[in-house]
């Protein structure tokens, strides 16, 4: 499935929008950026609470296409602005990231791709 099936299957608020054609293959959830750079494979979607500038990097680095933000937080203005220049897709849901996960895994999402 693309980023955009991902986008609207969660009724995700989109605040950067990168490529809706990329396709994803898995899913990590975390918030310590070492960690994610550790574990996170290419074309996964990353769940965090993590709103700075640092989590664009990272996205970049591991070829992540879509970061979303639980919990109802909101991204600093300077992430968005990065991801905008990156062409990652950002996006925020009110729900807690394990909810998020759960509707990840329902859709075939997994992280041993």
């Amino acid at each position: 499935m693309n980023t955009q099936t991902v986008v609207e299957k969660l009724s995700l608020e989109v605040v950067a929008k990168g490529r809706e054609d990329v396709n994803v293959e898995g899913a990590i959830a975390g918030d310590l950026l070492s960690f994610v750079m550790a574990s996170a494979k290419e074309r996964w979607v990353w769940i965090t609470v993590q709103t700075h500038l640092n989590i664009a990097a990272v996205a970049v680095l591991k070829d992540i296409p879509l970061i979303i933000i639980g919990t109802g937080r909101r991204p600093a203005e300077d992430l968005i602005e990065r991801c905008r220049e990156e062409q990652l897709t950002l996006a925020c849901s009110p729900l807690p990231v394990f909810e998020i996960c759960g509707q990840l895994y329902e859709m075939g999402l997994r992280a041993s791709v």
